[in-house]
Order: C-alpha cells, then sequence, then structure tokens
C-alpha cells in the first residue's frame, strides 16, 4: 500500500525550505488529471448523451462531483494545455497560439508540487515544448503524428495518425513505475477523440442511428458517419479512464486520490472547436476522490481552467504561486457554494488567423470578434474532414440552413450575445435586443475590467494562415514545423 506520508529526511528537508508545514501531513492527496484532446461537453452518458458509451466516465460522475458549468480559457490544444499548467489565461503564457512552446522561465504547478515533494509524471500527448520538460520527473511521450500534420508521403495526403491512436497506452504503466514512497501527481492526456478519424477505435462500433446532430451541422450520410467515427474515439477513451480508476484501486491508492476529467476543448468539428461557443470552450468536469468528496453530487458553481492549478496546490498544501485563477476546493467539500461570477475565454491562432474574447456566467454569454473581416473557418484537421467537405459542396449548392452558413460568414458580427438557457444551441445572437440590454450592458463591463485587470490586448500584427481555409490542405510558403516560438516570431512573450 502507498505510504501517504514522507520519509522524515525529505520532510525535515522540506521545512527547511520554508515549504507549509501541511507538507508532511499524511492527508495529502495523489492528484490525476486526465484531458481528453477535442471532446465536448456533453458527449457522453454523463452529462445526457443517450448513445455515447462512456460507462468508465459516467462511473466517475456517479461515484464523485459533477459540474454543470466549466469552462476552457481557450478553444484550442497546446494553448488550453498552457493555460492550465501555468494557472494564467493564455494571453499572459508567451504560448496563446497552438503549437507555441511554453517560455523556459515558466512557472507551473508541477513544478511546485516537485518541489512539495510530489512525483510527477505525463504520459500521453505532450504539446508542451522542451522548456518545461524538467517540471515532470517523467514523460511518456505519444507520437506527435497524432495531433501535428506530417508531411505526407509518395504524394499521398498527410494524415494525423499516430503509433499510438489512443494516445493512452502508457497511463497504467506511469501509474505502475511510480515511486511508492511520495504522493504523486500525473498529468494523463489522451489523442481521443481528435482526428484523424479510422475504422477500428471501438468494437463493436457506435451506429449511424445512434448520432445526434446539432442543428449547426446537416444532417447527412457524410456528417453522420464522420460524428459516429468521433464518438467510438470517445467510446475508445472511456475505456482507459477504466483501466486508471481499476490501477489505482489495485495499488490501494484509490481512496486518497483525487481524479479531475476534462477535455482540452471541444468537439473538432465546424462551428465547435476554435469557436467561443460552448461547442469550442465548454468542458466535461468530474472530480472523483472518495475520501473526501460525496458521490454522485452535482453543482451549479462556475469554474475555469485557469482554476485548476491554484487548487491542486491548495489541495496538495504546497506553496502558492503567481497565477490568475482561484481555488475551487471549497466547492468539493460544498457543492452548494458558488465560485466564479463570470469565466473568461480567448481564441487565438489556430491554423488560421483569429482573435476574440468571450465573459459568460451560468445562464449568458458574450462574444467579442475582433477580426470580423475574417470568418471563423474550421481547424486544419477538421477542414479536412467529412463534414466540412460536405458542407463546401452543400454552400455551393445554397443548401445549407442560416445556422449551418456561421463558418462561412464575413463580415461577423463584433458583438455576440446569447441566453443559454432559453438557446444552448447559441443560434439567436441577442445583442441588439432591447430585452438583454442590462444583460449586456453588465456583462460587456465586465468584460472591459477582466482585459484591464489582465492586460490583454488585440495584437498589432497579424499571423498568416498556414493551410487554406477551403480545402484545409497545408501553404508550406509560411508552414514550419517544428513551429517556432513567440519568442522567435515576435520579439517577445508579452503583447506584440
Amino acid at each position: 500500500m502507498h505510504n501517504r506520508g514522507l520519509n522524515l529526511p525529505i520532510a525535515l528537508l522540506l521545512i527547511g525550505l520554508g515549504v507549509p508545514s501541511v507538507m508532511a501531513n499524511e492527508d495529502r492527496p495523489n492528484l490525476v488529471l486526465i484531458i481528453a484532446d477535442d471532446m465536448n461537453w456533453n458527449d457522453c452518458g454523463a452529462y445526457g448523451h443517450p448513445a455515447i458509451r462512456t460507462p468508465n466516465i459516467d462511473r466517475l460522475a456517479t461515484d464523485g462531483l459533477q459540474f454543470e458549468h466549466a469552462y476552457l480559457t481557450t478553444n484550442s490544444c497546446s494553448p488550453s494545455r498552457s493555460s492550465i499548467l501555468t494557472g494564467k489565461y493564455p494571453h499572459n503564457t508567451g504560448a496563446e497560439q497552438l503549437h507555441w512552446p511554453l517560455p523556459k522561465d515558466s512557472e507551473t504547478f508541477s513544478k511546485r508540487l516537485q518541489h512539495s515533494g510530489y512525483y510527477t509524471a505525463a504520459a500521453g500527448k505532450w504539446h508542451l515544448g522542451d522548456a518545461v520538460r524538467d517540471h515532470f520527473d517523467r514523460i511518456y511521450e505519444a507520437d506527435a503524428a497524432g495531433f501535428v500534420l506530417p508531411s505526407s508521403k509518395d504524394g499521398e495526403p498527410a494524415k494525423m495518425v499516430a503509433s499510438q491512436p489512443s494516445g493512452c497506452k502508457d497511463w497504467e504503466r506511469a501509474i505502475e513505475e511510480r515511486p511508492r514512497d511520495q504522493p504523486f501527481f500525473l498529468w494523463l492526456a489522451a489523442l481521443d477523440p481528435h482526428r484523424e478519424y479510422t475504422e477500428g477505435s471501438l468494437d463493436p462500433p457506435h451506429s449511424r442511428d445512434d448520432v445526434i446532430v446539432p442543428a449547426h451541422l446537416p444532417d447527412t450520410a457524410d456528417v453522420r458517419e464522420d460524428l459516429r467515427l468521433y464518438y467510438d474515439e470517445i467510446g475508445r477513451l472511456d475505456t482507459y479512464v477504466g483501466k486508471v480508476v481499476a490501477k489505482l484501486k489495485q495499488q490501494n491508492v484509490d481512496d486518497e486520490t483525487l481524479i479531475l476529467f476534462i477535455s482540452d476543448n471541444g468537439r473538432p468539428f465546424p462551428r465547435d472547436k476554435t469557436t467561443l461557443y460552448d461547442g469550442g470552450i465548454r468542458t466535461p468536469w468530474i472530480v472523483r476522490w472518495p475520501a473526501k468528496v460525496k458521490a454522485g453530487g452535482t453543482t451549479e458553481a462556475l469554474v475555469s481552467s485557469v482554476d485548476i492549478a491554484a487548487t491542486f496546490l491548495e489541495l496538495a498544501g504546497a506553496n502558492a504561486m503567481a497565477n490568475e485563477g482561484q481555488s475551487f476546493a471549497k466547492v468539493l467539500w460544498n457543492p452548494e457554494q458558488p465560485h466564479r461570477q463570470f469565466a473568461f475565454a480567448e481564441d487565438h491562432w489556430h491554423d488560421y488567423e483569429d482573435h476574440a474574447r468571450c465573459i459568460t456566467t451560468q445562464r449568458f454569454k458574450l462574444i467579442r470578434n475582433d477580426y470580423v473581416d475574417l470568418p471563423p473557418t474550421p481547424s486544419a484537421d477538421a477542414g479536412r474532414g467529412l463534414s466540412w467537405q460536405n458542407m463546401l459542396q452543400m454552400q455551393k449548392a445554397g443548401t445549407l440552413s442560416p445556422e449551418q452558413q456561421a463558418c462561412f460568414r464575413s463580415p461577423r458580427p463584433q458583438w455576440e450575445l446569447f441566453d443559454l438557457e432559453r438557446d444552448p444551441g447559441e443560434l439567436n445572437n441577442r445583442i441588439n435586443d432591447p430585452a438583454y440590454a442590462s444583460v449586456k450592458q453588465r456583462l460587456t463591463q465586465a468584460l472591459a475590467k477582466w482585459t484591464d485587470e489582465t492586460n490583454d490586448y488585440v495584437p498589432s500584427r497579424r499571423t498568416p494562415d498556414e493551410f487554406d481555409r477551403v480545402t484545409g490542405e497545408p501553404d508550406h510558403s509560411v508552414r514550419i514545423r517544428p513551429r517556432p516560438s513567440k519568442k522567435d516570431m515576435f520579439g517577445t512573450n508579452g503583447k506584440y
């Protein structure tokens, strides 16, 4: 059985270094963060989907606390992860664009946990750059081909298919190979359900009849097939979630281990991932901690992924670091406890240039689009998928509904306001509706205050697109891999 306390020499050393005395206490939990890659917040049984098979994720909710209003700080893979790890909003990480690495002077909660006596390991998708690798004691890195388009061979179209397609195969190994005399933090990052999609990821597979097509996508055979394959990868991810829980139980550390399950951004489909709609930034958020968190609960507390760092450090009894989040630990003890009044999210370059901000409550969301001349083109991987290619044909034929034309719209509104309770699909912009004037004023003022407090800005220079906005094919005149850092591109890690 895992010894929850530190051995005496380490405890004395930590006290000598000024680490809080609680660090020598036996009550510090193990911490496991499971990150799905491009999974929509409600694409699992726990959040109401009737057909996607996610028994293990659902069991996390049955055994733990489910958050109904959880948001990410951005709609894009690596910037979301960098924000989580540093506890900062993306524009303050120096890594707010896709594939930008974290700068070498970045402060992370994993490093703080290391200093406080935790063993730290990352397994699966990395996507954080080289400068912070030593913030983990060990890294089991999945093949980057699962999320970075490789060079094509022999004239064949390039595809993002990793040698370990799920990205999860080393999760159990990371648990097994940890030292037994330290509390541990595990960053378990899947590649599922990131594109590309192939047959055979789940046995038996989902059927097209299982698919629920959202209103912003056309209900066609191609779209249903695309979503069916996406469902299968969620199902495959779910099996590994079950394996993690089983391994922790096998090692008799299950009760003292907090598991937080989230996604890095939303569904990789048009008008979802890379947008500030709920399909881009809302996330599943389930906390399971048998020893401390009452099973089967739900909470209406509003939380943001920028809060994870502060929460984990508080629960570990580690020294706090400079961050822009706030611990939601109090909600774990009392799910009726409120947390945030507002959550904020950002939209930056992801294959294509864009810049936008949003503020949300449990009911209302305000979006500010800064580059209104640019259409909200889907990510390049989604652009090569069945759904977008089908939509391109339908747009040309004039058979898309107004809701399904959103990704083609240019210019687009500078401001969008949605009533998430009455309009969960975010299809009716209420920005000019007199009935919502007071909501508009309140959210606009709060967004302006956050902009000032976090030193947010609109860049003075735009970043070129790396892919064709119609075909999704790479533009090799501007596309370089590995992608240069922000400092290399703009001479700064700050305002540019």
